[in-house]
């Protein structure tokens, strides 16, 4: 429902997870196996001078430096920039506008209505319910329209059906309110304190 690039962001949590294991392995092995010492510190020291080799043989015609930490340079701020495009992609499709209409009275007008009101009064009519261990709505903008996110934490033994089909009792109010149907999503998850299987339903 939102803009955030959920798969990419598992692909690069499950990479991550991968390299930090296998690093995690390596130093165990490193500290408990002298063969694989012994072998960490020829590969290094061959490494080490490859390295060293790779800078001498790229060096400017008459100058010490190498034209190797151009490229280094580069590439930095090539990853920094993917990282900073990456992080500006988290949480898009936020809104704050849930109605706006034309005014067709006496004065030509717009009337807006915040995405706020919805959430409030929802957040407000499902506090008081003692079984959700919790609750949160957001609006969102899907595909120009706004929309409205429901995730609900019941509480163990709580029926997920009944429990979605009280909540869209609740939005065809809120509608009947705000004089405008709004797409809802209502999203039933589990946690820690529920352990309870998950279910959507799309209103």
């Amino acid at each position: 429902m939102t803009g955030t690039p959920v798969l990419l962001n598992r692909i690069l949590v499950g990479i991550l997870g991968v390299k930090l294991l296998a690093i995690g392995v390596f130093l165990v092995l490193l500290s408990t196996v002298p063969a694989v010492a012994t072998w960490w510190h020829s590969w290094s020291e061959g490494a080490w001078q490859g390295i060293n080799q790779a800078f001498n043989s790229t060096r400017f015609p008459g100058r010490p430096e190498s034209w190797l930490w151009i490229v280094l340079v580069l590439v930095t701020l090539l990853l920094i920039g993917l990282m900073v495009a990456w992080v500006a992609q988290q949480g898009k499709g936020r809104t704050n506008l849930l109605v706006s209409d034309d005014d067709a009275g006496d004065v030509a007008g717009e009337v807006r209505i915040g995405g706020g009101v919805a959430e409030q009064a929802l957040k407000h009519a499902l506090a008081e319910r003692p079984d959700l261990a919790g609750a949160t709505v957001a609006t969102y903008a899907v595909n120009g329209r706004p929309a409205l996110k429901v995730r609900l934490l019941p509480r163990q033994g709580v029926a997920p059906h009944l429990l979605a089909a009280e909540v869209a009792t609740l939005v065809d109010a809120l509608d009947t309110v705000v004089g405008k149907r709004t797409p809802v999503l209502i999203h039933i998850g589990a946690g820690a304190r529920t352990r309870f299987s998950r279910a959507e339903r799309v209103r």
